[in-house]
């Protein structure tokens, strides 16, 4: 029956038109031009689904396809029959969605094929591509970001950025805090204290920039601020190189408390009184706490006109399932992902 099909008429035009618009699309050329290549495996994997639809082939002709143009263009990798099937399942992925559709192709193959084959609904989907795009992930990143459920992280995260940012630097500012944030490369155990963290923080510090996420640059910790000549000391330090900001780290390793918002703000008075340039945006602060009540932090934000984020740390890499319950409808998702990226798309 398979050698039927490999004689067959129209499997053998098949193949010839396939090999053609390979030809075409002259693909060592492509290998550096990454929407020709995204193009490419698109138009493929459309064709495969295509072909077998209206002649009825099985799951052999993959591999025989794969044979053939593997005998054709030696030595180019990309043509295997488990490639091809990722082509198949790329086009199927996205052919319906005329949001993604166009987005595929502003990252490369490998990410692509990360995000269609880890995240299971287009939400999720879009959130990893325009990050990816956005902060520049390379693959080892994306996948620890998906494996940390950046996402549902990111949309759980609590600021006052709305009412304390300009507009032009709301939605960064909002990118650049996480709800929480994985600590595991610290291995410290579940009992350790603030000095412990920080410490173990400081021997870890390409890790913990890693974590914190894209544009971050180190530049002290127990940071000495003077103020009516007595010293303050912030527990670490940062600017942000897109935001042009100071960012203040306040380490805690309990719940939240109210009181720790009005301390940041007054570092964050301080930094931008004292340390910041004319040149630079106002210095924002992240409290980063063991645990947080969401209500809690919403109050203590409340009347609050600096730019603080609350945020939570864990050592272990399992969302909690109380976060689950809090993530909202897939409709505000939705429109949180446009809110936060918006203008992206005409990038």
């Amino acid at each position: 029956m398979e050698n039927k099909v490999l004689n067959n008429p129209e499997y053998i035009e098949f193949v010839k038109e396939i090999k053609q618009r390979i030809y075409k699309s002259q693909y060592e050329a492509m290998k550096s031009v990454n929407k020709k290549l995204i193009d490419l495996y698109w138009n493929l994997g459309k064709m495969i689904i295509e072909k077998q639809d209206q002649f009825s082939w099985g799951k052999s002709i993959v591999e025989n396809l794969s044979n053939e143009l593997q005998k054709e263009f030696v030595g180019i990798k990309g043509f295997s029959s488990y490639n091809l099937w990722r082509m198949r399942k790329f086009y199927s992925s996205y052919k319906d969605s005329l949001k993604l559709a166009p987005l595929v192709r502003e990252i490369s193959w490998t990410k692509n094929v990360v995000i269609f084959e880890k995240c299971k609904d287009d939400l999720r989907k879009e959130f990893y591509i325009l990050m990816t795009k956005k902060f520049g992930w390379t693959k080892d990143v994306l996948i620890n970001q998906i494996e940390n459920q950046s996402y549902e992280k990111y949309l759980l995260n609590q600021t006052n950025f709305d009412k304390t940012l300009p507009d032009k630097y709301k939605n960064q500012s909002i990118l650049a805090v996480k709800d929480e944030y994985n600590f595991d490369f610290l291995e410290l155990t579940e009992r350790h204290s603030e000095k412990e963290l920080e410490e173990t923080i400081m021997k870890n510090i390409r890790s913990f920039l890693i974590e914190m996420g894209g544009y971050f640059s180190y530049v002290g910790n127990q940071y000495r601020l003077q103020v009516d000549e007595k010293d303050y000391f912030i527990d670490i330090l940062l600017y942000h190189r897109k935001l042009k900001s100071f960012v203040a780290i306040e380490l805690k390793i309990g719940d939240f408390k109210p009181e720790y918002a009005g301390k940041m703000q007054f570092y964050l008075a301080a930094l931008d009184n004292n340390v910041k340039l004319e040149s630079e945006n106002p210095s924002i602060g992240i409290i980063i706490c063991k645990t947080k009540k969401k209500t809690t932090v919403e109050f203590a934000l409340q009347y609050v006109n600096t730019p603080i984020g609350v945020s939570t740390y864990k050592i272990t890499d399992k969302l909690p399932k109380q976060y689950e319950k809090l993530l909202p409808s897939k409709e505000e998702i939705s429109k949180n992902i446009e809110k936060l990226f918006k203008g992206l798309y005409e990038k």
